[in-house]
């Protein structure tokens, strides 16, 4: 099935790299060639705000459930080389969270895996794609991969049409993670890739939303969110296990503002208004964008004490 992607940065005051690579049929998801869409200050209320006073979001973590926490702990941990950096356990609500990652979650992204007590197994559906690891050698982590008895569902070698080495690995779960050999990079997890139904109304909506998401760094130095769009497909099942991701925000009052603007013409959902949660007092808001992928917003001095 033939494919275009766009790939989105909160610390960019672009709009998307959009890339212009189609794909045929057989052939998964790596690094194509890239054509930058240039953005230019709106001045309508809360698009214009963070231009002037220099907002700089960041992509804090991704949230998914697992069915076995410590399962997946050991594979991230022995397999792609993340390191646990930290687990809590809710018992009055009947779940655990851990996080891993690469480095600190003061600047790296970090996944937050969920375990709910008593579920074993969730559904993926349809519209989570995968999340991408960069690394100086694919085949030598492939090799790691599979000595530790995990799953790599395509071999390592250069994307077709391309000379970028990828490969793809599947978790204990059956989340995918495209694995990209690149040079040295600040930010090993690259990438979180959805599926969306309308690419050009997926652009606009976080062209109007990431107006507000100054900060510059090229794709190779921090994560990036990577939409595709299968030609002929609008919908997708999306289960019940990927969540959302949360963005870190100097304001998560006029974020939102930002993101209600833009549900207004293109559709998305403001989920809970920005104020502070109970019991830790971080201050957060959440969203739907069109396709209902959900978005957490996230104070950054509140998150920075949580880590604390």
């Amino acid at each position: 099935m033939a494919f275009h992607r766009c790939f989105l940065s909160p610390m960019t005051a672009k709009a998307a790299d959009l890339c212009t690579r189609v794909i045929g049929e057989g052939e998964q998801a790596g690094s194509g060639r890239r054509a930058r869409a240039g953005m230019q200050p709106r001045s309508q209320g809360g698009l214009g705000w963070s231009r002037e006073n220099m907002d700089n979001k960041r992509m804090l973590h991704a949230v998914y459930r697992v069915g076995d926490l410590d399962r997946t702990i050991k594979y991230y941990t022995e397999c792609f080389g993340m390191k646990l950096l930290r687990k809590r356990d809710v018992p009055d609500e009947k779940y655990t969270n851990a996080f891993l990652g690469f480095g600190s979650e003061t600047t790296n992204f970090a996944v937050e895996l969920t375990y709910n007590y008593g579920v074993y197994k969730y559904d993926i559906g349809e519209g989570f794609g995968h999340f991408a690891i960069a690394n100086e050698d694919v085949y030598k982590l492939a090799d790691n991969i599979k000595s530790k008895g995990g799953k790599i569902t395509r071999e390592p070698g250069p994307v077709k049409g391309g000379s970028t080495v990828i490969a793809f690995a599947q978790d204990p779960d059956g989340y995918l993670f495209e694995l990209i050999q690149r040079a040295e990079t600040p930010e090993p997890l690259c990438q979180v890739m959805l599926r969306v139904g309308d690419l050009e109304r997926s652009i606009k909506f976080y062209e109007k939303y990431t107006i507000a998401m100054l900060g510059y760094a090229d794709e190779d130095k921090t994560t990036v969110l990577e939409l595709t769009y299968n030609y002929g497909r609008t919908e997708y099942s999306k289960g019940n296990a990927y969540a959302q991701v949360a963005i870190g925000t100097n304001d998560v009052y006029k974020s939102a503002e930002a993101v209600d603007l833009a549900t207004r013409e293109l559709g998305g959902k403001i989920l809970r208004q920005p104020g502070p949660l109970p019991g830790i007092n971080t201050k957060i808001a959440s969203f739907v964008d069109p396709d209902g992928w959900k978005v957490v917003l996230v104070d950054h001095a509140d998150f920075l004490k949580e880590l604390q």
